[in-house]
């Protein structure tokens, strides 16, 4: 691994989080947070129908941090196919008897398939057409062959490394060793001026500093499963006191140092920011969906609380990121990761039902991502860094019930094989990115804006989108 290219990236990255730290897209005067608290105050019960009524649109990005084995959610099922699989899988492979056989709609490789039994609400949205996979995704410099791959011709850089494939999947720039903005930021920056004047950033991040919101112009806001992070070590048995007050005039103080003055500035603004967002989801929609009470779930039921008040911060398009850890399984997969999936499945059904309930779900489309894939030849009980991977999209505008792209041969030794199952892409992140970003409103024109590298590739909609 170069060090030296990480530690540009890493420096980069923190350059950038330092400002997205401060979560803000611009200072409004006091004159307008009060009237965006008036028009909260007004809208009342009402958010359910505005929200549903505009021209909104969220894209949720559910990063699965680590590496998720797609080989163990979607699954040959006709008897020789998962033979073939069982034999090479060995003791992670899951019981034929226990998978959910799907249908296809259209798509066909002489095989047939189900999912692992851990995600069965999936299933269910999966059979409602609410939800569509999407075979062997990864990244790539170029579409790449083996023969490629072996003369080490344009590949990813650092191929394999947890933080450069997250950073490559995140910016979907694999060939560019100094990381600056992310597609989610770039395509923010595009879109933003559809937004009216709102003082929260249109991008919301609920897994601390990410590389995907990062914009020129946009900076990700980070809140948590609770709500906005407020100031803490300030206030009197939890309450706004004498300490809290004061550490508010120091904060408001022009001073004459500039660097004071910045900080000082800054910190004001994301105190102030921190504050209204938290006065703006106590008007949040009650609602009747009822969420699992697990980490990820809460994260994604803070994400509809979010869509709920969109029109009442003034927010025609928003980008939420949500992380979830553990998916890097070199040991005792069988067990960690079917507890993995049988909560994302909970939160991620759980998270559609209540953009039904809100009026949005046609409006609001969650995506997965993640490091990369797991080797389909197994790591005793566990299983290795790899490549291509499996991912779904999730919503109302999505076109499910069927696979999308080309599923790997699933043979060890394959020409699509770089070693013990480490498949090489049929679908580049770019592919899958535009897709996404032209239904959230970005042209033809300036798509290359947010993915320079898509002129690469022969896709710039793979179909799943309605």
């Amino acid at each position: 691994m170069n060090d030296h290219t990480s530690d540009l990236n890493r420096r980069a990255f923190l350059r950038q989080a330092c400002c997205a730290a401060v979560g803000t897209t611009g200072i409004l005067s006091a004159m307008s947070q009060l009237k965006l608290i008036g028009a909260i105050a007004a809208d009342g019960g009402d958010v359910r129908r505005a929200a549903a009524d505009s021209d909104y649109k969220a894209l949720v990005c559910v990063f699965l941090n680590g590496g998720n084995d797609g080989n163990n959610v979607l699954v040959p099922y006709d008897q020789s196919s998962y033979d073939a699989y069982a034999t090479v899988r060995g003791a992670i492979a899951i019981p034929r008897a226990s998978l959910l056989p799907i249908g296809l709609r259209q798509y066909s490789d002489g095989r047939s398939y189900a999912l692992n039994k851990d995600v069965a609400e999936l299933k269910a949205l999966y059979d409602q057409r609410k939800i569509a996979f999407l075979a062997n995704v990864g990244t790539l410099a170029k579409p790449t062959t083996l023969a490629d791959y072996n003369a080490g011709t344009a590949l990813p850089l650092q191929l394999y490394s947890h933080l450069d494939q997250a950073t490559q999947w995140q910016s979907s720039l694999p060939d560019n060793p100094i990381f600056r903005t992310g597609w989610g930021g770039r395509m923010a920056d595009l879109v933003d001026s559809m937004n009216g004047n709102h003082q929260i950033s249109m991008s919301i991040s609920l897994g601390g500093a990410n590389y995907f919101q990062v914009g020129d112009t946009v900076s990700p806001y980070v809140v948590n499963a609770g709500g906005a992070e407020l100031m803490t070590g300030f206030n009197n048995n939890g309450l706004p006191g004498t300490r809290y007050a004061a550490i508010k005039r120091i904060i408001g103080t022009k001073y004459e140092n500039i660097l004071a003055s910045s900080f000082s500035g800054e910190t004001k603004s994301a105190v102030d920011d921190s504050e209204f967002l938290s006065v703006a989801l106590r008007s949040a929609p009650t609602l009747s969906t009822v969420f699992p009470t697990y980490f990820s779930a809460r994260n994604l039921q803070m994400v509809a609380k979010m869509i709920s008040i969109a029109p009442t911060l003034g927010l025609k398009r928003q980008v939420f990121f949500v992380n979830i850890g553990g998916y890097d399984n070199h040991a005792v997969q069988a067990t960690a990761h079917s507890v993995l999936l049988k909560e994302l499945s909970g939160a991620m059904n759980a998270f559609y039902n209540a953009t039904v309930e809100l009026g949005v779900a046609n409006q609001v489309t969650t995506f997965t991502a993640s490091d990369f894939g797991r080797t389909y030849s197994p790591n005793a009980d566990g299983t290795d860094h790899a490549w291509g991977n499996l991912q779904w999209v999730m919503g109302g505008a999505v076109s499910g019930g069927d696979v999308y792209g080309k599923m790997p041969s699933l043979k060890v030794g394959s020409t699509d094989d770089t070693g013990r199952g480490r498949w090489i892409p049929t679908t580049s992140v770019d592919e899958y990115s535009a897709t996404l970003a032209r239904w959230f409103g970005v042209s033809e024109t300036n798509l290359p804006m947010v993915l320079p590298n898509i002129g690469r590739f022969a896709k710039r909609d793979l179909g799943f989108m309605t």
